[in-house]
Order: C-alpha cells, then sequence, then structure tokens
C-alpha cells in the first residue's frame, strides 16, 4: 500500500500570518523554521513512500527547496489543507493508496501517531478517513481550559461512538467536566491531533463538497466529512512520555520551545 505525506502550508494564515517561517529553538540551541521541523517529523515516519510540502506561497517554496523538500504548488483558492492535499496528490498524478495530511504547524507529532494512523485505517476498509486522538492528562486539559478562559483557540477535542466513530470534534473543550485533575491523571477529554490519512476517492470528492454550517462555525475541516455523510475513524494514540502540542498561536511559540527542551528534541 502507497502513502504520500502532503504537508500543507501557506503563508496567508489569519490567524497567523508568516507561520510556516517562525523559527523554532531547539534543545541544541538550533533554530529550524516551522516548516522544516514539520517536514522532519514526517521523515521519521516509517513506511512511506513520499513526503512533499504543498503551498501556494513562493517564500515557502523558496525555504523549503533550502532544506531539500519536495514542493508542490498548489492554488491559492484552496480553502483549507485537506483542499490543498487534494490538489497536490491530483497535481503528482495520483497513485497512493493513502494520503496522509501532516498539518505543517504540528513539529512535535512522533512518528508513531502516523504510523498508528495509517495503520488504523488499513484495518478499517469501510473506512474512508482516519484521524488521530490522544486521551489528555490532566496538565493537558488545563492548558485547553485555560486557552479558552484567555479567548484563545488551543486544542482541539474530539468525542467518538464505540466502534470508534467521530461524533464530533471542537475549538470547545468537549465533553463538558466540572470537576478538576492532577497533571498526570487521565481524563474523559481526548485530545484531536490534526493529522488525517484518507484514501484517494474521498480526498477526491472533498473540494466538490460546500462548506456546511459546522465547519464554517468551528473552523474545523473534518466537519466537511462528517456533513457529507462520510465516517470519520478516530485511531486512539498513545504519548509514550512524549508531550504533544501544535503552533496555533505566537504565545505557543515558547511553549513548543519549552517541550522540545525538557525532550532534547534538537
Amino acid at each position: 500500500m502507497s502513502v504520500l505525506i502532503v504537508i500543507p502550508a501557506r503563508y496567508a494564515s489569519q490567524r497567523y500570518p508568516g507561520k510556516p517561517l517562525v523559527a523554532l529553538r531547539g534543545a541544541d540551541g538550533q533554530s529550524r523554521s516551522l516548516i522544516e521541523r514539520s517536514w522532519l517529523a514526517a521523515r521519521a515516519v516509517g513506511g512511506v513512500d513520499r513526503v512533499v510540502v504543498a503551498t501556494d506561497d513562493d517564500r515557502i517554496r523558496e525555504a523549503a527547496e533550502a532544506f531539500g523538500a519536495e514542493v508542490v504548488m498548489t492554488s491559492s483558492d484552496c480553502r483549507n489543507g485537506t483542499e490543498r492535499c487534494a490538489e497536490a496528490h491530483a497535481t503528482l498524478g495520483g497513485g497512493h493508496d493513502v494520503v496522509v495530511n501532516l498539518q505543517g504547524d504540528a513539529p512535535l507529532t512522533p512518528h508513531w501517531f502516523v504510523e498508528d494512523l495509517v495503520s488504523g485505517l488499513r484495518a478499517a476498509p469501510d473506512a474512508e478517513i482516519a484521524t488521530p486522538v490522544l486521551r489528555c492528562e490532566g496538565a493537558t486539559l488545563n492548558g485547553f481550559l485555560d486557552d479558552r478562559k484567555a479567548g484563545r483557540v488551543g486544542g482541539t477535542t474530539a468525542v467518538f461512538g464505540r466502534k470508534r466513530q467521530a461524533l464530533y470534534f471542537s475549538k470547545e473543550v468537549i465533553p463538558f467536566t466540572s470537576r478538576s485533575y492532577a497533571d498526570a491523571e487521565p481524563t474523559p477529554v481526548f485530545h484531536h491531533v490534526g493529522v488525517y490519512a484518507y484514501r484517494p476517492e474521498a480526498l477526491a470528492a472533498y473540494p466538490g463538497w460546500d462548506i456546511g454550517p459546522l465547519e464554517q462555525q468551528e473552523g474545523l475541516e473534518q466537519l466537511r466529512f462528517m456533513e457529507n455523510g462520510r465516517e470519520v475513524l478516530c485511531v486512539e494514540v498513545e504519548a509514550r512520555g512524549r508531550q504533544f502540542w501544535e503552533l496555533n498561536n505566537p504565545e505557543d511559540v515558547p511553549r513548543l520551545e519549552a517541550m522540545m527542551a525538557a525532550m532534547k528534541l534538537e
């Protein structure tokens, strides 16, 4: 089964313009751009046939080519990363059995998250799209709640049924919980990890669907699959002691750098 990883990256983010080129300092003191760190994370995934950066911006293209990435130029009309992945796969001529969207703002994504995701999709022949979820410990949940209190968009949470079919994704913390948790204590809240694995037919259909009210309200691209009756498979992954966070806001830069320092990630 042929696997392609696409890293969609755009410069003109409404929340954080130029985010892919933001520098992050590793444990060795060396700074690398967010897009380079995301590319390195993708390159660490086993069983992958090809890794490409998909962008519509020459500044990102030049930066990515400078550190050795293969780049696919896509339209500025792409409304989100999934549409950019669909265009990139089509531009490359298709032919891959699984297309993985490893978003360019998640440089701390461990390789086993993606490997387990692809394995989960392979084991579910009826599933058209899969995405990882990670059970929050108290410290992560408290970080989500602090972000919301401060008016910041933090992590996305997910709820799913017994067969791991997604019921909903939200930038609010769901399900509701009224109690507090110790830092290392497991909670009933699952952090949605912003990685997707698609079968090519579902990916190709996606750009032709209108944006629905839930996707519009939440700003979460995976909701378009659900609003069009496509089942999203949630694959639970384990942190194995690894800290994980996406770069959503400028305030996340020191948070990610502190995590890299603590985990001795260069």
